[in-house]
């Protein structure tokens, strides 16, 4: 791709005397200075340190700093760059470099460094760790990441040198992190070499057979590209339009991804002529799209118009395809020369071409919107390894532009959902949403959002987030969401069963809850590392810790209690617990059923009959069998199976359907045996049922109908 002079980035580094003179071009003198003692501070510390490929290690320094350089960075990010490593591979410490160079530089040395120092249960959770530090520090400076994308890219440059097991481990995570990310913010030219290195790496046998059929096919397309060109700038020059018209070629992993996505041949997509077009102004942009449209077809649905419409990263740009001689395909990009900047250096283009330009002031605006979304989203997540998996959706994200019923427009990744869009909106609106309405029709929450529709949410203040959206939501800020909201309500609700359950244990050692001070609580968190009395409370709750062996811990750290007894009670149960709670599918138990309670591990108490085969043949701890009775107003209707059978005649379903629904029951699912011609077939209902009396009613209604010949419950 033929990228512009300012924004290629060199392959070697000039020798440091050189690299000062070419930095002197736009920095002050003193700024000169203190990049020269920062040279000699890092070389001296890095004394005797050898790069794998047998260079001293200074080099790679110098390199991250001279691919910071052809952006114009500011000297803080500059001296950064010389220092980056001096705290990870050598005694400096991050002390010693805010003495000498400040603090700003400091915190962007240490915003870059890995957390070698820390062990990690995992190879896993360090490099989820490291990402997360490295964001985190990203969303308050984004120079660190651009910092780090540098280093990263000279590392990529240099990996011949490194193990080949490590070599493929270093390409992988390029590919999936640091190449979205270079995406991400903008940087388009260290994005497309990064892809490209990378694909080298981790296919080389495929990278290699790729570049020379791509060497060869150029030389047969050169008389098609210099006809299409000739035509295209004949047509703008008849029109006054003065435009800089240059031949676009795919970077190979885009041609490789191409033909693996989409199950085309290699001819299939170098068929595919590229061209870009950069005019004077906005105006001229939309004039030459005319004009284009003139000389060659467009295929119809092959428009893109991302100057209305820019893309995340702030990327602006006419698409379209045209049929071109032979029958070619032609991909045609139409943008002004400050469109061309941003879409070769993107966020880095504010230290590049600083001006008012209101395309900047956005582009910085959009990249501190997406940086404030990480903080949120790790905030949610809390766990490094969920937070990196977020940061992955969120990285790859081929948009669809929707409307809200203001007209503002919102950018979605491709696959996006109502609820992913009322979580775009705002949390508030995600976790009380109840139904959509897309294009003025009332639609399911899961609807995929399609280019240009119109989004409206209705929310409803009891409401909360379901876990079956976790099925169908595609943005990372849904999903954390959705999860944080679970993870608290679960919390919540673990801790109230523990604080229950805990009560019954005591009373079994005639105590009472008032009987057990704080400072009994204060040295059993202290002494079982817990890190609050609701989580030791949570873990019986949830059945990882036993609650009459916390009962016992806390008794014993007290005073001895008086010896009155004090009647053990039995465990109620609401119905309304939620996920601390369950209710065993084996047996479906309703209030009305004689029922025991299981501590399972992790899941909290299960709830089953008292006749349960399945508990019956399992090998039960009497630890964790728990005396449990209903409340005597259940706050929940609980679902339950009947099995019918009925005569085959026409009509049966609505008469059987029309008494359950004079019962006051929900029919919660429905299914009925295939019709095999014979005089009799099954039905098989879920309803909702209060209690063992509502279910007996229902059942005394349905043997009124003369077609119903059985009727049963079902168990499991």
């Amino acid at each position: 791709m033929t990228a512009s002079a300012q924004t290629t980035v060199t392959a070697a580094p000039p020798a440091a005397p050189a690299l000062f003179e070419e930095w002197s071009g736009y920095l002050k003198p003193e700024d000169i200075t203190q990049l020269r003692a920062a040279y000699q501070f890092s070389e001296s510390a890095h004394q005797g340190q050898y790069r794998k490929s047998g260079e001293p290690y200074i080099a790679h320094p110098l390199a991250v700093a001279s691919i910071l350089a052809q952006w114009h960075m500011d000297t803080q990010a500059l001296t950064a760059a010389l220092l980056h490593d001096v705290v990870e591979d050598t005694n400096v410490t991050k002390n010693q470099i805010a003495e000498l160079f400040g603090r700003p530089v400091a915190d962007l040395v240490d915003g870059v460094s890995k957390l070698d120092r820390i062990e990690f249960d995992s190879q896993e959770k360090a490099q989820a760790e490291n990402f997360r530090k490295m964001l985190l520090a990203m969303a308050r400076d984004v120079r660190v990441m651009l910092i780090k994308l540098a280093d990263r890219l000279h590392n990529m440059r240099t990996l011949d040198a490194v193990h080949p097991q490590k070599r493929q481990r270093i390409a992988r995570e390029t590919l999936d992190i640091y190449a979205p990310i270079a995406n991400r913010l903008g940087l388009n030219s260290i994005y497309q070499e990064m892809e490209d290195l990378s694909f080298s790496h981790l296919y080389p046998d495929r990278h290699r057979v790729l570049a020379k059929a791509v060497r060869t096919a150029r030389g047969n397309r050169r008389e098609v590209v210099s006809k299409v060109l000739d035509s295209i700038e004949r047509r703008l020059r008849e029109h006054g339009v003065e435009a800089q018209v240059q031949g676009r070629e795919k970077h190979l992993h885009s041609v490789y991804r191409k033909m693996r996505e989409k199950h085309l041949s290699f001819a299939q997509v170098l068929d595919v002529f590229g061209f870009r077009i950069v005019v004077k102004d906005t105006t001229a942009c939309y004039v030459t799209l005319g004009l284009l449209h003139g000389l060659y077809k467009p295929i119809p649905g092959k428009f893109k118009d991302y100057i209305a419409i820019p893309k995340a990263n702030g990327y602006q740009s006419l698409h379209t395809t045209l049929f071109g001689p032979f029958g070619s395909p032609i991909e045609i990009q139409i943008r002004t020369a400050d469109m061309h900047r941003i879409a070769e250096a993107g966020v880095a283009s504010h230290w590049l071409y600083k001006s008012s330009n209101t395309s900047l002031s956005e582009l910085q605006q959009k990249t501190h919107q997406w940086l404030q979304s990480l903080l949120e989203m790790q905030s949610e997540s809390g766990d490094s390894v969920e937070f990196l998996e977020h940061l992955k959706v969120d990285l790859f994200p081929d948009e669809v532009y929707v409307f809200t019923p203001k007209g503002k427009i919102m950018s979605l990744p491709r696959g996006a959902c109502a609820v992913d869009f009322a979580y775009a909106v705002h949390t508030d609106i995600g976790n009380r949403c109840v139904a959509v309405k897309i294009n003025q029709e009332l639609m399911p929450l899961r609807t995929e959002l399609r280019n240009g529709d119109r989004v409206e949410i209705i929310t409803a203040s009891h409401a909360k987030p379901n876990p079956l959206w976790l099925n169908f939501v595609a943005t990372a800020k849904a999903r954390a969401h959705i999860r944080h909201f679970l993870k608290t309500m679960h919390f919540s609700e673990s801790v109230q069963l523990g604080s229950r359950l805990l009560q019954q244990a005591l009373a079994n050692f005639k105590a009472m809850p008032a009987d057990v001070g704080d400072a009994q609580w204060d040295r059993l968190v202290r002494d079982s590392s817990g890190r609050s009395r609701d989580e030791i409370l949570s873990d019986i709750g949830l059945g990882k810790r036993l609650a009459v062996v916390v009962a016992h811990q806390l008794l014993a750290l007290g005073e001895p209690l008086p010896a009155e007894a004090r009647p053990a009670g039995a465990v109620v149960v609401r119905g309304s617990e939620g996920l601390a709670v369950q209710f065993a599918r084996c047996c479906g138990p309703i209030p009305g059923d004689p029922i025991i309670g299981i501590i399972s591990k992790g899941q909290g108490m299960v709830v089953h009959t008292h006749d349960c085969p399945v508990i019956a043949k399992s090998h039960r701890d009497p630890e964790r069998v728990l005396d449990v009775q209903w409340d005597a107003n259940p706050s929940k209707l609980f679902d339950v199976g009947i099995r019918l059978v009925v005569a085959n005649q026409r009509g049966v379903l609505a008469k059987v359907a029309a008494e359950i629904a004079a019962a006051e029951s929900n029919i919660q699912n429905v299914a009925v045996d295939p019709d095999d011609g014979g005089t009799y077939t099954v039905m098989r209902f879920t309803v909702q049922v209060m209690n063992r009396m509502h279910l007996a009613r229902i059942v005394r209604d349905l043997r009124k109908i003369p077609e119903v010949v059985r009727i049963n419950r079902i168990k499991g």
